[in-house]
């Protein structure tokens, strides 16, 4: 029996080295860790509970019987992240370059199986050269039962890919399918065709950097949510992000403790609506002293940035927070935001985390460009998003409210729970210039000063239109609030909207105009 196990313990210690010492050297030198160093900065202290480590490859052909790593290029298994059960893979770049086989995506496709069973996240690293080019159509063949376990876990797990290395090819629509996308600076990268291959279709010169770096896709294409600096800033990101979800969808987040007040005042909110209805301010400065102890994790904080969405607490409740930016074109919706805005808020309303709406737009984003790229869908996508959501949902209306854009920001028409205005909130069909050119035009065409004419009518419209005073008497609000009450009330609300019910009509899915 002791030499059984011991050539037990010399068989896991070789699966522990991957591709052997000399490679881990190359991995580290690149500023990179390991697939093992990821997870034990993941996961809590000594849980992780590995599944298939003796797993082996079982291709022939190119000379592959000569070489059979055990593991063959992917760690799998369970963990806990602050004491709550995870399921993980983590590829593994010193074998093999990370490239997915057979073997390498049964093994990934078992532990997200597992997942399902037990109602536990998926918590993906990826780092690989991708598809193992001596398996053939075998390797393709691993992605797409990934791929479809990806799309039947999505609403049911939440599923988060952190991006530490190469991601190309096919590899790249696993994590376009989960919910949250981690990149490293300088070391990660993701793109469906590399730079020769655009050299020689497109012509264009381009770095791997510029074409799929980190950066590249946390503020231009938004396929990545988070682009952080390295690789321990960014696995400790993603143990934050798991602080604020639930184990799966039917699991409500859990309280974390607080030592702010539920009675706190927010003094600071008072003094930041500018006195020019046209002068921007900084919705971030709001939404940090309304939650608890001013921690906001905000997610695509590069990306369509005039709209912001991301976890806070209040009162110890996780909540998702979806707000206009008036410091970013005006907080005007466009597209970018419209698709931004819109999956946050599913994916929340999928997890049962409320959602608190902070709401200061203009409408959205006039041009031919917006037009003819199809603003009227993409912001569809927003209105659809709130209109489906069943969690509860409080909207806050800080400034201006206007046209179609008041309906989509989580109106009372569209399910608001609770929707409230300060006393500077504008609730109208557009601003005092636009309405007073269309209803006074002939009175300012014949008027002597006809600038000083546009003044008084644009100054009588905004006596008259331009407050929450009409939409409070019609309901539309359920009160108007001292800015500084803001935190106190939306505690209040949250509290008597934990036992919340809401349903949808039954349906094998809805068609939003994706």
């Amino acid at each position: 029996m002791d030499e059984k196990i011991e050539h037990l313990r010399a068989l896991k210690a070789e699966a522990r080295l991957g591709g052997g010492q000399a490679r881990i050297d190359a991995q580290h030198k690149k500023g990179k860790l390991t697939a093992r160093e990821r997870l034990t900065l993941l996961l809590d202290d000594d849980s992780f509970h590995e599944f298939d480590m003796l797993a082996r490859h079982r291709s022939t052909k190119f000379g592959m019987e000569k070489q059979r790593p055990l593991g063959d290029g992917v760690v799998t298994g369970i963990g806990t992240i602050h004491g709550r059960t995870v399921c993980v893979f983590s590829q593994d770049f010193t074998v093999f370059g990370g490239s997915l086989s057979e073997v390498f995506a049964e093994k990934i496709c078992k532990i997200m199986d597992y997942a399902m069973k037990i109602g536990a996240p998926v918590i993906g690293l990826n780092d690989s050269g991708g598809a193992r080019i001596q398996e053939g159509v075998v390797s393709l063949a691993g992605y797409a039962d990934i791929f479809l376990r990806n799309t039947l876990a999505s609403g049911v797990v939440p599923q988060i890919s952190v991006i530490l290395g190469p991601c190309a090819g096919g590899a790249v629509y696993s994590p376009a399918l989960t919910d949250f996308v981690f990149m490293t600076k300088g070391t990660s990268y993701m793109f469906v065709t590399g730079p020769e291959v655009v050299k020689t279709v497109t012509h264009e010169e381009v770095t791997f950097e510029e074409l799929g770096g980190a950066d590249t896709h946390a503020e231009r294409s938004g396929v990545a949510h988070f682009a952080m600096e390295n690789e321990v800033e960014c696995l400790l990101s993603v143990r934050k992000l798991m602080s604020y979800v639930p184990l799966n969808n039917r699991e409500k987040p859990l309280l974390k403790p607080t030592n702010d007040s539920p009675t706190r005042r927010c003094e600071k909110v008072k003094h930041l609506i500018p006195a020019n209805v046209n002068t921007p301010y900084d919705m971030k400065e709001v939404i940090r002293d309304v939650v608890d102890e001013g921690d906001f994790f905000e997610v695509h904080e590069g990306y369509a940035t005039n709209i912001i969405v991301g976890f806070a607490t209040l009162d110890g409740m996780p909540v998702g927070i979806v707000a206009n930016q008036p410091a970013s074109l005006a907080g005007v919706l466009d597209i970018n935001s419209s698709i931004k805005g819109a999956r946050f808020v599913r994916f929340c309303d999928a997890f049962n985390i409320p959602l608190i709406v902070f709401e200061d737009v203009p409408g959205f984003l006039p041009g031919t460009d917006q037009e003819w790229r199809g603003i009227i869908r993409h912001g569809a996508k927003l209105l659809y998003a709130f209109c489906e959501a069943t969690v509860p949902k409080l909207t806050v209306i800080t400034r201006k409210a206007y046209g179609g854009a008041y309906d989509v920001m989580n109106s009372k028409h569209i399910r608001g729970d609770y929707n409230v205005a300060w006393p500077t909130a504008q609730i109208a069909v557009m601003g005092a210039k636009g309405a007073v050119e269309i209803l006074y035009n002939k009175d300012i065409k014949a008027a002597e000063n006809k600038e000083e004419k546009a003044r008084e009518l644009q100054d009588q419209y905004d006596r008259e239109f331009a407050n929450p005073y009409e939409a409070a008497e019609r309901g539309f609000v359920d009160d108007v609030i001292e800015p500084d009450m803001t935190r106190i009330d939306l505690i209040r609300a949250l509290r008597s909207l934990r036992t919340k019910v809401d349903t949808n009509p039954w349906k094998k899915h809805g068609n939003i105009p994706l």
